[in-house]
């Protein structure tokens, strides 16, 4: 690596000046979320009130705004963070809380909150203001300092899959644009189960929006990680095309969620929700009628009573019970949620299974939406009354419109059995209603 490093120590209160004046950047683009939980940061102040050592801090220096030393912090965040919510700087003040130490001396531990050591023991604030931290000052290519984070990561909570591409090319828009999806849409994948809030963290939710946003630009089931590293190529995805995806990717996702409640059902599991959302995608594009509450109910018990089928065939596999004939659809299935359950060939047998269950329920739009002219002709010619349907009013051929009786957003055909004349006022108004 083309790396300058410069090693030496930095107190705590150093820190805190450093933070108080903007000089440190505990999140730069390569950087994870937050990932340790409260019993961690604990820990650790613990740690540093008894006087033991921490492992180094990774600062990445450059050239700040009026010639200040700006640090971007490559490894250390966790530990920073934790100090700076413990005694409530900004903007961690919102984030207090207090540690059980043993600070009387009756080898008792009690809880202690930062306000209350500064109350009540000068010392213990005074030892842990000027408590060092090792500190590795890193100089050299941005390039270069990401392939360090990475290595140093690959030890403790190492990096995920998705947080190491994150961490190289946090600047292509596919995944700008799916880092924006997973912040719009965390509550809704929590509250449907799909992810928790931990695998949430860990950008398993980015990962997701990134498999979703990619087979939806490629118009195809993709291979999750052949595919996922290729896209972060320059070059390989069309940004010009970028835009069309997220707004079906978007559009497809509020589907899925206002169509199913999954946190009953094998299709919480991020891998067949995977399937379920390209079958929806898909039906979509093939002019589905995806909002009629009958048959969208009668969809989310087929995935229930399906779900069921499959768990309760995979308990009396377990059980060394062999299949019955009337099991067979779920035995195929099982063989696709079990080993390679992401390439694309498993991925579009898992989806035919259930393209054959959920595309019978629904009916689709017919191709043609408005009426032609000679149809306009021939309804005119043919109806003895030429007075509109719903007002009644006298019509002329200038002052007509030609309606569907069943509104085609509702499946309604564009066949001269389902039209009528309207007046264009009382079209206007009817929308979708009979």
């Amino acid at each position: 690596m083309a790396l300058q490093m410069q090693f030496e120590q930095r107190t705590i209160n150093e820190f805190v000046l450093l933070q108080k004046h903007g000089q440190i950047n505990l999140k730069p683009g390569f950087q994870r979320m937050s990932v340790w939980r409260p019993s961690d940061r604990r820990k650790l102040i613990d740690s540093v009130v008894r006087g033991l050592p921490l492992p180094s801090v990774f600062l990445h220096c450059s050239q700040g705004r009026g010639g200040k030393p700006m640090y971007d912090v490559i490894d250390g965040k966790q530990r920073l963070e934790t100090i700076f919510m413990f005694m409530g700087v900004r903007p961690f003040d919102g984030h207090v809380f207090s540690a059980r130490l043993m600070l009387n001396g009756d080898g008792r531990a009690e809880e202690w909150s930062w306000e209350e050591i500064r109350r009540s023991q000068r010392e213990v604030q005074h030892a842990f203001l000027t408590y060092p931290i090792q500190v590795v000052e890193v100089k050299g290519d941005l390039s270069d300092v990401v392939d360090l984070f990475i290595c140093i990561n690959s030890t403790g909570k190492p990096l995920t899959s998705q947080e190491r591409r994150h961490a190289r090319y946090y600047t292509e828009p596919l995944l700008i644009q799916a880092d924006g999806l997973a912040k719009r849409f965390a509550k809704d994948l929590a509250k449907q189960q799909i992810l928790t809030a931990a695998q949430l963290t860990r950008m398993k939710g980015v990962e997701l929006m990134l498999e979703l946003l990619l087979s939806v630009h490629s118009r195809r089931l993709i291979n999750k990680k052949s595919a996922l590293d290729h896209a972060m190529k320059p070059g390989v995805v069309d940004t010009h095309t970028l835009a069309a995806a997220v707004r079906e990717t978007i559009s497809t996702l509020h589907t899925v969620l206002s169509m199913f409640d999954l946190r009953h059902t094998r299709f919480r599991n991020s891998a067949e929700f995977y399937t379920l959302f390209m079958l929806i995608w898909s039906m979509q594009t093939e002019r589905y009628i995806l909002d009629d509450p009958v048959r969208n109910k009668a969809a989310q018990r087929m995935l229930e009573l399906f779900s069921a089928g499959v768990d309760n065939l995979r308990e009396q596999l377990r059980r060394a019970k062999p299949a019955t004939r009337n099991q067979g659809l779920y035995g195929d299935y099982l063989v696709t949620v079990q080993g390679d359950t992401d390439s694309s060939a498993t991925r579009q047998r898992r989806e035919t299974i259930l393209r054959g269950l959920l595309c019978p329920l629904f009916e689709t739009r017919d191709a043609k939406r408005a009426f032609s002219l000679e149809q306009r002709r021939v309804l005119w010619n043919t109806e003895s009354s030429r007075k509109c349907s719903g007002c009644g009013k006298e019509l002329a051929w200038g002052d007509f419109d030609a309606d569907h009786v069943v509104a085609w957003s509702r499946g309604g055909r564009t066949e001269l059995g389902n039209a009528q004349l309207l007046c264009r006022r009382c079209n206007r108004s009817k929308g979708a209603r009979p």
